[in-house]
């Protein structure tokens, strides 16, 4: 089943690269459609299609089991479905199954190994599926937007929290960590009755977790170290503040329907905190799947440069209402990730021809 990863890996990019045109579709500018259900599937394409298949391929590789690998298969020919409008529900379905097949992952990596960490990223994938079928049932986007964004936050607490036992975290520190991803569960299941109720206590543990990750989390350590340690622990911290500003600007405004708050504290997640996550295990991530090592490179820092600055501009423009400006902003974070992941795979590239050795291991970059 290696060769599977290849083509995955490749649709999970195109799966990206189409979700970023659907985003600046909807932001507004008036560029060629491609397809009539291109600009209502960005967020399904970005979360499931390739988000959630890149974690799929991941969670696969590293369990290797030919049977795991059915789950970002169906997530990524879900979005192509999606895309096509085939099959009336059936792209849908294929992604709720890809999900399911996640939780079955992490079912089987609990009972091999209980630790808070791993039952942390088994409810990610478990918040991910439920999304999924809310989504499935006719759910509008609004209201199921924060169990997408749940799925990335506990599944990157989780990994965080994992490679916190280098550290060897406290008692109640571990039990703070412990009610805080409580009480996000808690809000995800109240939004379900009391939107508004419901979403502010997820964003109340939102700036929790973000303070816990910034007192305890090993980037605090290995950002003094050069190299590709520190631009992964940059990236990390950065990461941090976004998800302290979306949750405040979810305290501050509750549940919305749409409109450019939204649009702010939606970027601050899935843009700030979980594209900074990913600019950090991208050089991680992508030679893992593919099997080749990476060549780390200072310019990373541009890219990285590139999506802060643009991002911090895009929500100024939401929260102040110029629709000019946010254009330009929004036009400049789809131009920072193309170029982040265009960049890491030529990095991967000539890694592959390289006499160097394999990235290190994410416990010795974090």
């Amino acid at each position: 089943m290696s060769r599977i990863r290849y083509p995955l890996l490749a649709f999970s990019l195109l799966l990206l690269l189409l979700a970023i045109w659907a985003g600046l579709l909807r932001l507004g500018w008036r560029w060629p459609v491609l397809l009539s259900t291109l600009p209502i599937s960005h967020g399904p394409l970005m979360v499931s299609g390739f988000l959630g298949t890149l974690i799929g391929l991941e969670r696969a590789v590293a369990l290797g089991a030919r049977w795991a690998y059915l789950g970002p298969l169906a997530t990524a020919l879900g979005g192509i479905m999606l895309l096509f409008s085939l099959g009336g529900n059936l792209g849908a379905l294929l992604i709720v199954f890809g999900s399911l097949v996640l939780v079955l992952i992490f079912i089987h990596i609990v009972r091999r190994h209980m630790a808070v960490y791993t039952v942390t990223m088994a409810l990610g994938a478990l918040v991910w599926l439920a999304g999924n079928l809310l989504w499935l049932t006719g759910r509008p986007i609004y209201q199921i937007v924060l169990w997408w964004a749940g799925f990335l936050i506990l599944t990157i607490a989780g990994e965080r929290l994992e490679l916190g036992r280098l550290l060897s975290l406290s008692g109640w520190v571990l039990r703070a960590f412990v009610i805080i991803i409580g009480l996000f569960l808690v809000g995800l299941v109240v939004s379900l009755w009391l939107p508004d109720l419901g979403t502010r206590l997820a964003g109340l543990s939102m700036v929790a977790l973000a303070i816990w990750l910034f007192r305890y989390d090993i980037a605090r350590k290995t950002v003094r170290k050069p190299g590709l340690p520190r631009y992964t622990a940059i990236c990390l911290l950065l990461g941090y503040f976004w998800l302290l500003v979306a949750g405040i600007l979810i305290l501050v405004f509750g549940q919305l329907v749409a409109g450019q708050q939204y649009d702010a504290y939606l970027h601050a997640i899935f843009l700030g905190f979980v594209f900074s996550m990913l600019f950090a295990h991208a050089p991680i991530i992508f030679p893992a799947v593919l099997g080749n090592p990476v060549v780390y490179s200072p310019t990373f820092y541009i890219f990285l440069v590139l999506l802060q600055v643009s991002l911090a501009a895009r929500v100024i423009a939401d929260l102040g209402g110029f629709w000019e400006f946010r254009l330009w902003t929004g036009l400049l974070n789809g131009i920072a990730l193309i170029l982040f992941i265009g960049t890491t795979m030529f990095m991967v590239v000539r890694g592959r021809k390289s006499d160097e050795p394999p990235s290190p291991s994410p416990s010795a970059v974090h």
